[in-house]
């Protein structure tokens, strides 16, 4: 996979026409009205860029909206910018997906939202996909109001059209922007109230910048153009004030002992070969901070505390090297044993007691199976795990380095367990089991009660491990946002340094409570 030429691919939205269309029309794109309000935009972070690859035959590239975390006016903020040459910026099923998870982000830190909104409303064709359950359409206007309550500064500028239920969403919001000419915000457009009540208006006199900047009073500021709006934009972001003040001592940032662009070198070609995960943490941490928790106990999982660019962070990381247990037999790294699973519980509570974030490296083929470790309780020790890292009060990140299989996913903090951030590298696979036993357990069930000869056999085992493979793919991951993103392995480090300073701005320590375990 060249995932820099799928991203630009993905960057280009609509396609040329689409761009010279809203250009005609006075209007940036949306990745330029991003790009002019971040402080620095090479260094934010874009949450969803392969959102919607190969969902919709119509095609929808980004999810039809672009999300991304930066600096404004020094501020951690979240942008929500409707991409308006795809498909009007209608709403596509992932769409509503994309934008409620900018919003959980928003929530989790406690930073401002900012939403650039131009969009046509609801994809009628799905609408029934977008519109009625808890997870669609409605809940980001729900999410308006629970921000509000919480806090969290919601600031909208209104770029172009905002149509119907979504109008609710920059009116919601603490202050609103209109511009002139290309801006418009109603419940139903003029063929709409025509058709509904015989009234014939155009959309200007309808709901345009002078209607509800002089009249109705929906909008707060009247702004000429894009620029304008987006400097009012920043001009209100440099307002917010900062409530928590709480602060992680970040130290001097050293470079990684290891350059991080060497990360792919320290990566097998052959997915299934062992490799030092030691070396991978070495590459993402200051040089000199890592230090081991219970080095000599539990040896498939490494524990340890570090620095990423002067911040402080607590590392979980899965080992997929041979390693020796204590009684001597050989094991294979990336299946986490009972040992391995009561190391990474006591140094997740000693992570939350310390309040310190926590990043999970992950690399699990999932808990180790048979008669001994069930004997030995590995549900037990893995139940303990799992409770550790769903009640962790301390903020968490997950990247995916290579295998992301069953329960394993879920106990070294995969997308059901709230991490702030959880992205794959290219060479991550995710899913219930590796390939080669999926398809084989998959042939079984089809066998029963047929009579295939081995050639027919072989065919279906084909069949099925490449329909398994393409499911694994951690593209066919960020499709549907299961992972934020997929990043290359060299800018993890800035990423999450980034994240650090995002989390820091509205963090407020919590207590740290666990509930009933087993011991």
């Amino acid at each position: 996979m060249n995932i820099e030429a799928l991203r630009e691919k993905m960057r280009q939205g609509g396609g040329e026409k689409a761009h010279a269309r809203i250009a005609a029309q006075g209007k940036w794109s949306a990745r330029q009205r991003i790009d002019y309000l971040l402080d620095t935009p090479s260094e934010a972070v874009e949450i969803g860029l392969f959102a919607g690859h190969e969902l919709y035959e119509e095609g929808c590239p980004a999810g039809g909206v672009i999300v991304k975390i930066g600096k404004v006016q020094g501020i951690p903020c979240v942008i929500v910018a409707n991409d308006p040459t795809v498909k009007a910026g209608a709403w596509f099923p992932i769409t509503a997906k994309k934008n409620l998870r900018a919003q959980e982000i928003a929530m989790q830190n406690r930073i401002p939202i900012l939403y650039l909104v131009d969009s046509a409303g609801v994809y009628l064709p799905m609408q029934d996909e977008v519109f009625p359950d808890k997870e669609h359409f409605g809940r980001i206007f729900r999410n308006n109001a629970v921000m509000s309550a919480m806090g969290i500064p919601q600031y909208a500028a209104i770029m172009g059209p905002c149509v119907a239920g979504g109008a609710y969403l920059p009116i919601m919001s603490d202050e609103a922007i209109i511009v002139e000419k290309t801006g418009s915000v109603f419940l139903a457009g003029p063929y709409l109230v025509q058709a509904a009540i015989g009234e014939k208006t155009d959309t200007e006199t309808l709901g345009g910048a002078r209607t509800h900047s002089q009249i109705s009073g929906v909008t707060d500021y009247r702004a000429r153009d894009d620029k304008e709006a987006l400097d009012i934009l920043k001009r209100l972001v440099a307002q917010t004030q900062r409530r928590s003040t709480f602060k992680w001592e970040r130290q001097e940032p050293q470079p990684p002992q290891i350059p991080s662009d060497k990360i792919l070198d320290l990566l097998p070609a052959d997915p299934t070969r062992p490799y030092d995960m030691y070396s991978i943490i070495e590459a993402l941490v200051d040089a000199g901070s890592f230090t081991e928790y219970k080095a000599e106990y539990g040896k498939t999982i490494i524990t340890g505390y570090a620095r990423i660019d002067g911040w402080p962070i607590g590392i979980v990381a899965n080992q997929r090297t041979v390693v020796k247990s204590g009684k001597g037999e050989m094991q294979f790294g990336g299946v986490i044993y009972s040992d391995s699973a009561d190391k990474a519980t006591r140094f997740i509570l000693n992570c939350n007691q310390k309040q310190i974030p926590i990043l999970f490296l992950q690399d699990v083929t999932g808990f180790m199976v048979g008669t001994r470790s069930e004997h030995g309780g590995i549900i037990k020790d893995g139940a303990k795990m799992v409770n550790a890292v769903a009640n962790s009060v301390v903020p968490k990140y997950t990247i995916i380095v290579g295998n992301s299989y069953g329960a394993g996913n879920y106990a070294m903090c995969g997308r059901a367990y709230d991490p702030r951030y959880i992205a794959a590298w290219p060479t991550a696979r995710i899913a219930v089991m590796g390939g080669t036993q999926a398809a084989q357990t998959l042939l079984q069930t089809y066998k029963k009660g047929q009579n295939l000869s081995p050639e027919e056999e072989q065919r279906l085992l084909k069949e099925i491990r490449e329909r398994y493979e393409r499911q694994m793919h951690p593209l066919y991951a960020a499709a549907r946002l299961w992972v934020d993103e997929i990043i290359l392995p060299h800018e993890t480090r800035q990423t999450l340094s980034l994240l650090i300073e995002a989390a820091q701005w509205g963090y407020e320590p919590q207590t740290f409570r666990t509930g009933v375990i087993q011991t």
